[in-house]
């Protein structure tokens, strides 16, 4: 199995540490509903997963939930967003934090995605935080200002080199207002005092004041207690390599002494009619969306499973109807193994398995799959190996509705075409269509 590794910017051929692979996710921040753009990544998370386990990898994955309010920018400025959403919407914090965790949950198993081993709320693991910050202190990686306690970037000779940092040009064109307590312009803060009268309504004491957690801080102190370092796996956007990941690598190595992944993988952004996601531009769409225009969370993930997580992908309803009509086509294809004895081309799975194992080309695997004859027992792996419903999702019919097609093919035979509508339109009911064919009668789905 082969994966473009983002640190190395190479296609490597992915080798565990241990006898587990070990996965960590990026998660939301939950201040808002999640946009479908957000959720690609998490398909693309769920078929690195599904390919593991396929080719008998033990996988053990992590994500974490950011419902302690982190501030707007990538940075230790702006407004804290959960404060943002809770004055948005009138309720506490922790009312916020809960309801927009609850709906991304929900979403992310509309999709089929494989549940995390462990789902990391960061609000569990600020006393962890904590003892991470003690640690890093006693091995001389940051300093303490009056607005909180800031990881010394220079302490860490390869900050830099993931994200290939120009930080002397970060440094000549600092911000008008820079702190001038920072000794580096790169410097982040991994504890936030909060001062008096500041309002923020999640705080902890520590080091004899109130104050809350940097944000990139959760990520690294939870994979320090749940998975250790180094991980073989870390997975996010890529919006997060110039900042947050390697605020985090720089976090972890001070905390462990350790590199704090094996492999990086990235997923591109999406856009929607050739335009970047924004309210401004009133093309931000939930799953719920779909929903109203007859489309289904999994008719998104086959779009999203169409297309590579390193490549950029444009949205249109009219794609999306596309990856609809495919989906409904396999199932289709499904629904014919239950009524003819249908055998796979040669070694039809393993060239799928192949596919996607090359850095998770999904597309090419579709590509084959489009083009082969496939057993009931293969559609069976393959719906393993990318969750979309096709087989319980497309269940053989039962007793009442083969006596119903039977009518029909029986009033056909007699000519009795008013009664072959009729058991036509009753069958239509049933989502069931019937295509008669030179070998008798099949059934497929409508939708």
């Amino acid at each position: 199995m082969k994966l473009f590794n983002t640190a190395s910017k190479k296609l490597e051929e992915f080798n565990p540490i241990g006898d587990v692979v070990r996965i960590y996710t990026c998660g939301p921040t939950v201040y808002n509903f999640q946009h479908i753009g957000n959720y690609a990544s998490y398909i693309y998370w769920d078929l690195l997963v599904r390919t593991l386990k396929a080719n008998n990898y033990k996988v053990k994955r992590v994500l974490n939930l950011t419902d302690v309010g982190h501030l707007t920018s990538d940075g230790d400025e702006g407004e804290d967003k959960l404060e943002k959403g809770a004055a948005r919407e009138g309720k506490s914090v922790y009312e916020i934090a809960d309801m927009y965790s609850n709906d991304f949950l929900k979403n992310y198993r509309s999709l089929y995605l494989t549940e995390p081993d462990v789902i990391a709320k960061a609000t569990d693991y600020v006393e962890a935080d904590m003892r991470a910050v003690d640690e890093m202190t006693k091995n001389g990686f940051t300093y303490e200002t009056e607005d909180g306690v800031y990881f010394d970037t220079s302490k860490f000779e390869a900050y830099a080199d993931f994200a290939r940092l120009d930080l002397k040009g970060l440094q000549a064109g600092a911000r008008v207002g820079f702190n001038d307590e920072k000794k580096n312009v790169s410097d982040f803060a991994v504890w936030k005092f909060i001062k008096p009268g500041e309002k923020h309504a999640m705080r902890w004491d520590y080091l004899g004041r109130p104050g809350y957690p940097g944000w990139h801080l959760e990520c690294s102190t939870i994979i320090h207690e749940e998975l250790g370092e180094p991980i073989d796996i870390h997975t996010g956007g890529i919006d997060h390599i110039p900042v947050h990941h390697t605020n985090e690598i720089a976090q972890s190595f001070a905390l462990s002494g350790k590199p704090l992944a094996k492999v990086w993988l990235h997923a591109n952004f999406i856009t929607i009619d050739g335009e970047k996601i924004s309210k401004s531009l009133g093309n931000v769409y939930l799953l719920s969306d779909l929903d109203e225009r007859g489309l289904k969370p999994l008719d998104y993930k086959m779009w999203v499973l169409q297309g590579h997580y390193q490549g950029t992908r444009n949205f249109t309803f009219e794609s999306l109807e596309a990856a609809k009509q495919r989906r409904l086509n396999w199932r289709n294809r499904v629904a014919l193994c239950y009524q003819k004895d249908i055998k796979s081309d040669d070694g039809l799975y393993d060239k799928v398995l192949a596919a996607v194992s090359e850095n998770l080309n999904s597309a090419e695997a579709f590509a084959i799959i489009d083009s082969a004859t496939i057993s009931l027992e293969d559609w069976q792996k393959i719906d393993e190996l990318f969750g979309l419903d096709l087989i319980d999702g497309t269940p053989d019919i039962d007793d009442e509705m083969r006596a119903l097609i039977s009518k029909r093919d029986e009033a056909r035979k007699n000519k009795d075409w008013s009664a072959s509508d009729q058991l036509r339109d009753e069958l239509a009911k049933k989502n069931i269509a019937v295509k008669d064919t030179p070998d008798g009668s099949i059934w497929q789905y409508l939708a």
